[in-house]
């Protein structure tokens, strides 16, 4: 997940919705979109709350998912809210280009320190890695990580988030495809047909194997395709020209359907469902910016809901019970966003948007914090309502520290990068 988003998720602002900051780097203003930052920070609690649950609330997470999959409400939630700014993020640019550059900025290197840190703290033996690299090339496994591809690639992820950023990229790749052909305004008809591809793959009981493709084509092997896909789709598309813009735009576009179709480790349909939430978050985004209709962003999100829902129920692989929490988790996100979405002009505490602002911190930080407890205290058998409480103590000042010093550095080398290539 910005974090798709992200995630959850990793997301940019435009200038008129970035909040003034002090001489330190704090922000000291309220965001225009300050209701997207409290969706942000929403959804990032109740991620890290389903993930240091396991270790802490081990009883109540138990008896709580099989009616609410929390880790499924955070990430939908993320996703809307990435589907809602990013496509305004390549669109405001009109460059696409510096939407890259810009992307690249802001996710990785907080990314890349989280990683760095867990790996060192995993060599000291402060650190307990869970993820399963056995049988798995290293230097692939590597690349996978770097392209932030890697669900999508069969690798384990280092950290269990990454997945969702897998997706991110990938509606990155079709925003940016849509974008080249001049068919980004079209975001309900692409919400609508994934959503309707969704029911139709479970309702026909279209079950491939875990990462398909994969299986067939070898790890390895598509790893290195799939990453010089992706290299030679994002040159392509940031070119100068436009028929090298409009190819590099459909190679990523072609690559990023065909992975979350076809090689990823959830089922078909979610996977389309996913895609079809994020171009749902952008059919608000348009209807809010007066582009398009309210009545057609009302019909997409009515045809969403209803083909995900009927997706969930349709997946016979599903025990009726995971169906159940899945349901509950999706709707009630697409709830929470809707309801944000009519309260979005009044005020919004101060700590809710600041919590917003270093949601990708904390969504990024908290399972890099979770490896260190699991490597020295361990994992608890009963409830422990103190060390949960004590996990968010250390985790949110943890994460103002990274947000200062890790992601705003990083997003200021962003838009300077991004000035000097911007084309005349």
């Amino acid at each position: 997940m910005e974090p798709p988003l992200p995630v959850p998720s990793p997301l940019e602002r435009t200038p008129s919705a970035l909040p003034r900051s002090s001489a330190a780097g704090t922000p000291v203003g309220p965001p225009r979109l300050g209701w997207l930052d409290a969706l942000r920070g929403i959804a990032a609690l109740v991620v890290v709350f389903d993930h240091s649950s396991y270790a802490f609330m081990a009883d109540f997470r138990r008896d709580l998912m099989p009616e609410f999959n929390t880790s499924r409400y955070g990430i939908m939630v993320f996703f809307l809210v990435s589907g809602y700014i990013i496509p305004a993020s390549l669109e405001r640019r009109g460059c696409v280009r510096t939407f890259w550059i810009g992307r690249i900025f802001r996710m990785y290197p907080l990314w890349a320190a989280v990683v760095i840190a867990v790996l060192t703290l995993n060599m000291l033996g402060i650190a307990d890695i869970r993820a399963d690299f056995t049988g798995q090339n290293i230097v692939a496994a590597a690349v996978a990580h770097v392209t932030l591809l890697q669900e999508l690639l069969a690798t384990p992820n280092l950290l269990l988030v990454l997945w969702t950023l897998s997706y991110e990229m990938a509606f990155y790749l079709l925003v940016v495809a849509l974008f080249t052909v001049r068919l980004h305004g079209r975001s309900a008809a692409a919400a609508a047909t994934l959503a309707v591809l969704a029911a139709v793959s479970a309702t026909a009981g279209a079950v491939l194997p875990v990462s398909a493709l994969s299986g067939e084509l070898g790890t390895g092997p598509l790893i290195a395709f799939a990453s010089i896909t992706m290299m030679a789709a994002i040159c392509c598309a940031s070119a100068g020209m436009r028929v090298l813009q409009v190819c590099g735009g459909l190679l990523g576009g072609a690559l990023a359907l065909a992975l979350v179709a076809f090689n990823g480790t959830v089922p078909m349909w979610e996977g389309l469902v996913i895609l079809a939430v994020m171009f749902l978050g952008t059919a608000v985004y348009r209807a809010d910016s007066g582009q398009s209709t309210w009545w057609r962003a009302a019909c997409t999100a009515a045809v969403v809901v209803a083909c995900a829902v009927g997706s969930a129920y349709g997946d016979s692989a599903e025990a009726p019970f995971t169906r159940r929490g899945w349901i509950v988790a999706f709707l009630l996100a697409v709830l929470t966003f809707g309801i944000a979405l009519a309260l979005r002009r009044q005020r919004i505490p101060r700590w809710l948007t600041g919590l917003g602002t270093i949601s990708y911190s904390v969504y990024l930080v908290h399972p890099a914090l979770l490896a260190v407890t699991d490597g020295t205290i361990g994992r608890w058998r009963q409830d422990k309502p103190v060390l949960e409480l004590g996990f968010y103590a250390v985790l949110l000042p943890l994460c103002l520290l990274t947000y200062r010093w890790i992601e705003a550095p990083g997003q200021a080398w962003g838009r300077k990068t991004a000035r000097r290539v911007q084309p005349p």
